[in-house]
């Protein structure tokens, strides 16, 4: 499999990165927030979802990656304790609620355990990439 590399510019784009990074996990020592750049990262163990479909498959994989989202103005968490850095944390979804008619909303990064990390964009401008190895794992997520 090639790396994967993804940009999203509006919330349709953003509904595929969404979909190949649910059930990413990551720790909460690996967010960054750069208030002078505007920007939020993480990087994450992507479930990676696009093979998983694949008939007698006996293993599944994951993979390192890194999402960044670019113009943020502003951060805020529920249900994420900041101070431990090595909890871990599973993404299920990304949404984005627009406010009025310009570009302008907020992209909600929605956890397990009813957490959720929530940015206010200028703009969707979100980019994700496969920045590191793959690894086999036996397991698939599941969901109710």
């Amino acid at each position: 499999m090639t790396d994967l590399k993804l940009l999203a510019l509006d919330p349709d784009d953003l509904g595929i990165i969404s979909a190949h990074m649910q059930d990413a996990v990551f720790k909460v020592g690996d967010v960054r927030w750069s208030q002078p750049e505007r920007n939020f990262s993480l990087a994450a163990n992507r479930f990676v979802w696009e093979n998983a479909g694949e008939k007698k498959r006996k293993s599944f994989e994951r993979r390192r990656s890194a999402i960044v989202f670019k113009r943020v103005e502003a951060v805020r968490s529920t249900g994420v304790n900041r101070g431990r850095k090595d909890e871990v944390l599973s993404l299920l979804a990304i949404t984005f609620s627009q406010k009025g008619d310009g570009p302008e909303g907020t992209i909600e990064l929605v956890l397990s355990g009813k957490s959720t990390i929530a940015l206010d964009v200028e703009c969707i401008e979100v980019a994700l990439a496969d920045v590191g190895g793959a690894w086999e794992t036996a397991s698939k997520p599941r969901h109710p």
